[in-house]
């Protein structure tokens, strides 16, 4: 009984046994990880998420040589490009046997009209001289190019030049340096001929001829040495080099040819009143005989195509008046800005044209019987013996005046303009389209030295002002690739969020590849070609900044991301990401209080 009392016993001192025990700081079991575990996966299976959704939002960058575009950009800028050429001076008819003189004399010539600045697209060039003798004997010095052709002693004969004579000196001309003209380097020649003149008249004939050679007949012309050493560089240099242009450099976009290299040439026949008459024409036959050649000639530099319409009901929007004297309606030259009337002229029909390609107006008007005859007066008060004129980057337009100017009946009928007319009319149009490039419609190029007669050709320009053209533009062309693909290399390094296709990448590749073809072409004296491969060059250039995939969506901005895709996931992610943290903190408390009860439970 007192064994059993004793272990009942309440006032028992259990302070050594059970140490005392708080709950708001302590607990007595392990807090358990199941909780925190839950929230945490679903925490970690949002972050591994991450990746799959920058994934689906990421912008594709086909990678652009931005070394290579910047290595162009410097080339062309620092170092101008030149073409090879080879001058071959020809003095027939001279006792002078020091060709290294007149050599000499001849490259300072042309040193100082070209002010030793070399510009884009102007020659590199070799000189030679050759000195014949009446006797045909012969002294000569080739250029310090190895290419240099030597000139076949007594092949130019003195009686060559005759009067009238000019085509057939010119086909003789070519014959003579055909085989100089087959290396890659184009070959120019100027012969002076010292003739004495049957009539006793002290005449200086200068004829440039419609290869790539001109000549100079005179009497006398040994004691003029220095004017002829003149006249020979400034055939060299403004003819042959700048193709008798005024400028000699390029100044923005300096020809009418599209970024794609491409023209079309629209001919537009306007019958003003076909209450009055009506007038058609044989386009198909224009375009075979008159225009074939002059587009054969021009494709190295643009892929040209021609397109024809005949209008009526299309009155001008100026006004004439009627002159007694000349007994005709005059406009003016003041009156041209006013002339073409776009409400009623409904000339931009081409359907084969894209937005890039350049359209080339050329108008035939036919004005009513109210004013017919209808003559353009000039400002010094003539008459315009084209009737015609033309506007810059447009076109051009010519007034064409019916033989008889009286109506003809109610119901006039269909007439066809002549062939005698419609060449003419395409001579006139020529000569506007070579101004359109640059060049004069007239065959003669005056200067402080005298007149030069240039010999035309059947195809509009001749040949050594193709090569100028093919020079111009090859350099514009490069210079208008390199531009565009530095803009384009700007505008995507600027915008990383800017999607770049591979198709942009392959134009851009493509546009250097064809670029330093074309230098490697310029290089070798190849025109045609290195304005091909140039054309080629800007076209890529232009297509790959106007692709469609930037134009459309051209930034995609990290905020706009954001914006975007916020509103779905951030909601949602903050509350996962709130909720395990704030279970984290649940459970280092919780541990904390275990902690507490295992160190209370050791000290009692």
């Amino acid at each position: 009984m007192e064994g059993t009392s004793g272990s009942l016993n309440p006032t028992t001192d259990t302070s050594g046994i059970m140490p005392e025990f708080d709950p708001k700081t302590m607990r007595s079991s392990k807090p358990g990880l199941k909780r925190l575990f839950i929230t945490t996966s679903v925490l970690f299976s949002f972050l591994l998420g991450v990746p799959f959704l920058w994934k689906s939002v990421e912008i594709y960058r086909s990678p652009l040589p931005f070394h290579d575009i910047d290595s162009l950009s410097d080339q062309i800028e620092s170092t101008p490009l030149r073409f090879p050429c080879n001058f071959h001076a020809v003095f027939v008819g001279f006792r002078s046997t020091d060709a290294d003189n007149l050599r000499s004399q001849i490259q300072d010539g042309i040193n100082q009209l070209t002010h030793l600045s070399p510009q884009c697209g102007s020659c590199s060039f070799s000189l030679s001289v050759t000195i014949q003798n009446p006797a045909e004997q012969c002294s000569e010095t080739l250029g310090h190019n190895p290419s240099s052709c030597s000139y076949r002693c007594g092949m130019i004969k003195s009686n060559d030049f005759g009067v009238g004579l000019d085509d057939t000196v010119d086909e003789s001309l070519n014959d003579v340096f055909s085989g100089c003209s087959a290396n890659s380097r184009k070959m120019y020649s100027v012969v002076v001929v010292n003739k004495e003149n049957a009539n006793g008249e002290d005449e200086v004939k200068a004829v440039v001829g419609k290869r790539r050679h001109a000549w100079i007949v005179g009497s006398g012309l040994e004691e003029r040495n220095d004017d002829m050493v003149s006249r020979v560089s400034e055939i060299f240099v403004k003819m042959f080099m700048n193709g008798g242009r005024d400028e000699d450099s390029i100044h923005g976009e300096f020809m009418p040819v599209g970024s794609d290299g491409r023209i079309v040439l629209s001919f537009s026949l306007l019958n003003s009143n076909p209450r009055d008459w009506v007038y058609d024409w044989d386009f198909q036959r224009i375009d075979d005989a008159l225009l074939a050649p002059v587009t054969k000639a021009l494709a190295p530099i643009a892929n040209i195509s021609v397109e024809s319409q005949v209008l009526y009901h299309t009155p001008k929007s100026s006004f004439s008046s009627w002159d007694e004297q000349l007994q005709s309606y005059i406009f003016r030259t003041s009156d041209l800005p006013f002339f073409v009337n776009s409400n009623e002229w409904h000339l931009d029909t081409s359907a084969g044209a894209s937005g890039r390609s350049k359209i080339l107006q050329f108008v035939v008007y036919i004005p009513s019987g109210s004013e017919c005859p209808l003559l353009l007066q000039l400002p010094n008060g003539e008459i315009s013996k084209t009737n015609g004129f033309i506007s810059p980057m447009w076109g051009g337009v010519i007034v064409w005046n019916p033989g008889n100017c009286d109506k003809d009946s109610e119901s006039p009928i269909r007439n066809t303009i002549s062939p005698q007319d419609i060449e003419q009319i395409v001579e006139i149009f020529l000569g506007q389209f070579r101004q359109l490039f640059g060049f004069k419609s007239e065959a003669i190029y005056t200067s402080v030295l005298g007149t030069y007669k240039i010999l035309p050709s059947e195809r509009g320009f001749t040949e050594w002002e193709l090569d100028v053209l093919s020079r111009k533009h090859t350099c514009f062309n490069l210079h208008s690739c390199s531009t565009t693909l530095s803009s384009l290399s700007k505008l995507v390094r600027s915008l990383p969020r800017m999607i770049i296709k591979d198709e942009i990448g392959e134009q851009v590749k493509y546009s250097l590849k064809a670029a330093k073809l074309a230098q490697s072409n310029a290089s070798l004296g190849g025109y045609s070609s290195s304005a091909s491969s140039s054309r080629e060059a800007r076209s890529l250039a232009e297509n790959a900044f106007f692709h469609p995939s930037i134009m459309s969506v051209s930034y995609f901005s990290y905020e706009h991301c954001f914006a975007v895709y916020s509103p779905f996931f951030l909601p949602v992610v903050a509350h996962v990401v709130l909720a395990a943290l704030r279970e984290w903190k649940r459970y280092r408390q919780e541990k904390a209080k275990y902690l507490t009860w295992l160190t209370r439970k050791k000290t009692a």
